[in-house]
């Protein structure tokens, strides 16, 4: 086969392709290596916005997973869209039920420590939501249960899978702006009205940094590494907030500075990322389709199933503007990762000292809001290394 021009269209198809062809292998679409391994017995334990938008459809779209229990104090409206899944109200039953393999936690984020150290004390293998725990010291004491049990402990960071991101990845890695020198990734939305829910009750593990951070922090993570600092401002700028609703965070690379924003109250939303380097700079304006696709009652997988139409525009170095085509994304790929890494075929796609480091930047941020200094993320030596 010849090699393709990066800016053809039979180039992209290739690219395409090979992001899809892992989701789509045999690991978890095809029935004769299901028949190695019968599928692993999955408790759901939540089934708020998260549970049912993300996580059961992912679920149910992977052939090596079965999700069997959901601990949900509404069956009716588990029924409604689990009608073969059992209910039970209890999440702790869940959590050490006999009956489950992997245990997968999308409840609230003060519960997320109590609820996999139980299930991790019973044998079981755990998926927690993003953020991990509320703070580093349940996340390390998390890692030692499972190493002791030899169990399996990954988080839910699935925008690794989003298109936006890997397109702007691709870019970067292909040397499309050379040396990043400034970096910023938004997640704004326009929502003026506070609701009545616990990400904005203003208790543990509330607010906008809290449920948004994460994925920024993840993926400039990926991308980056480990900041030398972290300088963060925290606001609550909507009328009868509780929680913080605005979040401005900068991470210290030496030369280079990577921005993290998320906002409530931005109409008409702000460029997904920006990118600046020594050759030129890039911008993705929307965002991943998937959370809409979802929402609109798309199956994962379906024709168009992660399909981004928005394309990147690279600027050269003299300022003239191309576009480049969009990767396509697929979240289904994190519950393949773990269907395989649970039948011993594969690593687990998000290692449990990976959204250490994650979590290292959420609590450096909060500490450096409140105290308006730069702070270090508190991670020893060995975290780091091994985070890397």
């Amino acid at each position: 086969m010849g090699v393709f021009r990066k800016d053809s269209a039979v180039y992209w198809f290739v690219e395409k392709a090979k992001l899809l062809r892992y989701a789509d292998s045999s690991l978890s679409h095809d029935f004769r290596n299901v028949a190695q391994h019968p599928p692993f017995r999955v408790g759901l334990v939540g089934y708020g916005f998260a549970a049912k938008t993300f996580h059961a459809p992912l679920l149910t779209a992977e052939f090596g997973l079965t999700l069997s229990t959901v601990a949900s104090g509404d069956a009716a409206k588990v029924m409604a869209d689990l009608p073969r899944a059992r209910v039970d109200g209890d999440p702790f039953a869940v959590a050490t039920s006999d009956d489950i393999d992997l245990v997968v936690i999308a409840s609230p984020n003060d519960s997320h420590a109590p609820l996999a150290r139980a299930a991790l004390r019973a044998g079981k293998h755990v998926v927690v939501d993003k953020p991990f725990t509320l703070d580093m010291a349940e996340a390390r004491e998390l890692i030692a249960l499972a190493d002791e049990h030899q169990r399996l402990l990954s988080v839910f960071h699935n925008r690794r899978w989003d298109s936006d991101f890997l397109s702007v990845k691709a870019a970067i890695e292909d040397g499309l702006v050379g040396t990043v020198a400034h970096f910023e990734s938004h997640i704004d939305r326009f929502r003026p009205d506070v609701r009545p829910r616990w990400r904005e009750s203003g208790g543990p593990g509330s607010g906008v940094w809290c449920d948004l951070g994460p994925h920024l922090v993840d993926q400039a993570l990926q991308l980056f590494g480990l900041p030398v600092s972290v300088h963060a401002s925290l606001a609550r700028q909507r009328k009868g907030a509780r929680a913080d609703d605005w979040a401005h965070v900068l991470l210290d690379y030496g030369s280079r500075r990577v921005v993290l924003h998320a906002s409530m109250l931005v109409a008409g939303g702000s460029p997904r990322f920006i990118v600046h380097g020594d050759k030129g700079s890039l911008v993705k304006r929307l965002a991943d389709p998937q959370e809409r696709q979802l929402l609109a009652g798309m199956t994962p997988g379906a024709p168009g199933w992660g399909e981004d139409a928005d394309g990147l525009l690279i600027y050269d170095d003299t300022g003239v503007a191309s576009s480049r085509p969009s990767l396509s994304g697929d979240q289904r790929c994190y519950y393949t990762a773990i269907a395989a890494a649970l039948a011993g075929r594969g690593a687990n796609p998000v290692p449990p000292l990976e959204a250490l480091a994650v979590m290292s930047v959420i609590e450096a941020a909060v500490e450096s809001a409140r105290c308006g200094r730069a702070i270090a993320p508190d991670l020893s030596g060995e975290e780091r290394e091994s985070s890397a």
